[in-house]
């Protein structure tokens, strides 16, 4: 699926897949920039890691909650300073 930008110009947006939870500090910057609700801050805990290694108790980290409202613009990605957020493009 392609889109057009501003100037006339096509690209083909990619949509928001997954986040990585290994590599998310929960820094929340995805969440803010998001308009779309697409991310919520979920405990470390709650999710089905193995995390032995991770010593520290109730850590927060980002996943992905609507995916289905991502409008493909990767703001997310561009703020994210751990490059945690995994894309694919529309079928």
């Amino acid at each position: 699926m392609s889109a057009l930008k501003k100037n006339g110009e096509t690209y083909d947006p990619r949509y928001i897949k997954a986040v990585n939870a290994e590599n998310c500090i929960g820094c929340g910057r995805c969440y803010k920039v998001c308009g779309q609700e697409v991310f919520n801050l979920v405990e470390r805990a709650d999710l089905d890691m193995d995390d032995d290694d991770y010593e520290d108790e109730g850590a927060m980290v980002m996943s992905v909650a609507n995916d289905g409202n991502c409008i493909g613009c990767e703001a997310c990605s561009r703020v994210c300073p751990k490059n945690c957020h995994e894309f694919e493009r529309a079928a």
